[in-house]
């Protein structure tokens, strides 16, 4: 009897080699007209392929090369939204900060002792891998955290990333997270080549792998020096694992790189013991670091620390120092932003820092600045916080210029004249004319941005181009552009299909989500976050403008700060007349799902302590919708069925979740029970 294991992993290896030779072949004839071999020989090589899939079904995926037209060639990087979020993680820059979370971390699990997984901060672009039954489907950037984009192509061309996991126990599904990297002696190897080739040496190491993964052309990645090191779960189905350091284990066993250098330890001092070494060897590694990662080990006491509204408590990222330079202080200058918040920055004699050319840097406000007491003509300190944001340091005494003078914060805004005033208790001056030209810029700037309505089109020399025209005044003034089309062709490289798409994408700003309006408003300390839960709690914009600071500060998340700030800003005339005239132009004012799918403060708890999985298409909700208001009333909903699941929501073409609910034992819920659960509060039944 032949021995059918084994012949099974015949036909993998056999289909995985036709898979590679039939995607690089017609990459060659489709892209670079340059086929590799003759048609008739492409032709037996892709029967011969689906031959083997017939004789294994399971092999054929939706990346095969016989279910595929033409060269899988990114042309737009589609968006692609993460099972489970890539969150952004807690900062530490002292022991006593990695001490006082550690110490959080023990009071959050009781009696029971954590042990801890150390791993090398990598200064990389991060991915996520999708795999489905131990096939490779979609490779996606970080993005914002829920949200990013498809660059599978890209990372196919690295050898670090199986198409398929080289284990046989595969889960159903598997997101494993980790860094896209530059090897340091590849990447200047790297760059002495494009200097001899007269090109342009790339920067630092991260822009130059972040530039590699978004070459439409995957050629172009494939002849970077790409390296990737795995670090971390995302959703998972169909599998268990009782410990990170098991995970990882299993990765390296699945193909998948993880950094040698990774270390699971018993105590906080050894948590530092493991920081201070790699401080003092942090050019060792054969990539750059900033930083170590610390975990909490065991995943089930992870699931017990859980999660703030950005960050897992069960983890930090101790930053080491920066590296810094000199330079001097040609001036300091000042910005107001789209809150009104007046910032002072320095403008240096440009200098080179970490790999990144320097010219500006924050002063972060006049307190910071006085007590730094740097002055202009100064040769000052410069680094990159967190080696990604410049700062000045301060002065070198010993080589300030004999005439230089104290700074003091200018009593007037640079751009309008207003008088600049500095609440109490805040560090920052603040210009509170909301017509300052310098202020309505920067708030048509942030108008236009991806965490807001997101508008394509309307970039920064746009924003200005049509201020300088007086095409329009504020925020409400995009919203009458489709007035002014005769007016916008007439502008200097202005056509028609560019006016046409700048005008649709207005119009696709207009129908945005409440929550993106209130980012858009630019409300004093009201961030995404806030502002989804705001627009959960009300459903309108108007329930939110009717509302009392006690309201607003009753909601799990919110404080007085930001409850007073958005009471403000309604409270301002300028404001009320503003939003009244963005109504009237038919800017949507409702949550997602509308008031209904809010469910408005009376359901805000209807589902708290729950969580749900939803799957399949649903008749009367996107799968952001049925999200929402889950949300909205208080659950939560993850990406993965387990015994801690209240219940599974499932529409038309399930999926494999639906079987996992089935073999639980939890409960799966049609369109008409999640409706009578959205307003019960209760499982039908």
């Amino acid at each position: 009897m032949p021995d059918v294991p084994a012949k099974l992993a015949e036909a993998q290896a056999r289909h995985d080699e036709l898979a590679r030779v039939l995607r690089d072949a017609r990459y060659r004839y489709y892209v670079l007209s340059d086929p590799p071999m003759p048609d008739v020989e492409f032709d037996q090589l892709l029967r011969e392929l689906e031959a083997i899939e017939d004789a294994y079904p399971d092999l054929r995926t939706p990346t095969s090369p016989t279910q595929q037209v033409g060269a899988p060639v990114d042309t737009a990087f589609p968006p692609f939204r993460h099972l489970e979020p890539m969150l952004s993680l807690d900062n530490a820059f002292s022991r006593d900060e990695l001490e006082a979370w550690a110490q959080r971390v023990q009071r959050g699990l009781g009696e029971r002792t954590p042990r801890f997984v150390c791993e090398l901060k990598i200064d990389g672009v991060g991915i996520s891998l999708l795999y489905r039954a131990g096939v490779l489907e979609v490779a996606a950037t970080r993005g914002n955290g829920e949200v990013g984009e498809q660059v599978t192509s890209q990372i196919l061309t690295l050898d670090d990333v199986p198409y398929r996991l080289a284990v046989d126990d595969v889960p159903d599904v598997i997101e494993i997270r980790g860094e896209i990297y530059y090897p340091v002696d590849d990447f200047e190897r790297m760059n002495e080549r494009r200097i001899e080739a007269g090109e342009t040496a790339f920067m630092n190491p991260r822009n130059a792998a972040s530039g590699a993964l978004r070459q439409k052309d995957p050629e172009i990645t494939r002849e970077r020096p790409l390296r990737l090191w795995c670090h971390s779960l995302g959703a998972l189905e169909g599998m268990s694992f009782e410990r990170h350091s098991q995970w990882l284990a299993w990765v390296t066993d699945a193909g998948l790189p993880v950094a040698a250098e990774t270390s699971t330890v018993d105590t906080v001092d050894e948590v530092w013991a493991f920081i201070e070494h790699w401080t003092g060897h942090r050019h060792d590694p054969t990539y750059e670091i900033d930083g170590v990662v610390v975990k909490v080990d065991d995943l089930g006491q992870r699931a017990e620390l859980g999660f703030t509204a950005r960050a897992p408590r069960w983890a930090i990222a101790y930053k080491m120092p920066p590296i810094e330079e000199q330079t001097v202080l040609r001036a300091i200058e000042l910005n107001v932003g789209r809150t009104g918040r007046v910032t002072p920055y320095a403008v240096l004699e440009p200098v080179v820092v970490s790999g990144v050319q320097i010219t500006y840097a924050t002063l972060h406000n006049e307190i910071q600045l006085q007590a730094k007491d740097v002055r202009v003509g100064d040769t000052v300190i410069v680094r990159r916080a967190g080696d990604v944001i410049p700062e000045v340091v301060g002065p070198v005494l010993s080589k300030r210029p004999p005439d230089a003078e104290a700074w003091s914060m200018p009593s007037h805004c640079p751009f309008c004249g207003n008088e600049l005033v500095r609440p109490e208790g805040e560090a920052h001056h603040f210009d509170e004319n909301v017509d300052c030209p310098n202020r309505i810029f920067e708030s048509l700037k942030h108008l236009a941005s991806r965490g807001a309505l997101d508008i394509e089109g309307l970039g920064e020399q746009t924003v200005q181009l049509l201020l300088d025209e007086r095409l329009v005044e504020d925020l409400a003034g995009v919203f009458r552009l489709h007035e002014k089309r005769d007016e916008l062709l007439a502008l200097e490289g202005f056509g028609e299909k560019k006016v046409d798409n700048l005008l649709a994408g207005i119009e696709e700003g207009r129908r945005r989500p409440l929550d993106r309006l209130l980012v858009a408003l630019n409300i004093r300390h009201l961030g995404p976050t806030v502002a989804k839960l705001l627009a959960r709690h009300f459903g309108t914009l108007q329930a939110l403008r009717d509302a009392e600071p006690e309201q607003i500060e009753a909601i799990d998340g919110i404080g007085p700060v930001i409850a007073d700030a958005v009471v403000s800003w309604f409270g301002t005339d300028r404001n009320r007349e503003l939003v009244d005239e963005m109504i009237t132009l038919g800017v949507n004012t409702e949550a997602a799902g509308g008031p209904e799918g809010a469910a408005g403060a009376a359901a805000s708890d209807l589902l708290a302590g729950m969580t749900f999985v939803v799957t399949g298409t649903l008749e009367g909700f996107s799968r952001d919708e049925a999200r929402d208001a889950i949300e909205s009333r208080g659950g939560k909903v993850t990406g993965s069925v387990s015994k801690k699941t209240t219940a599974v929501v499932v529409g038309d073409s399930p999926g494999s979740k639906r079987d996992k609910a089935v073999e639980l034992g939890t409960p799966i819920l049609d369109e008409a029970g999640f409706r009578e659960l959205l307003e019960t509060g209760e499982l039908p039944g």
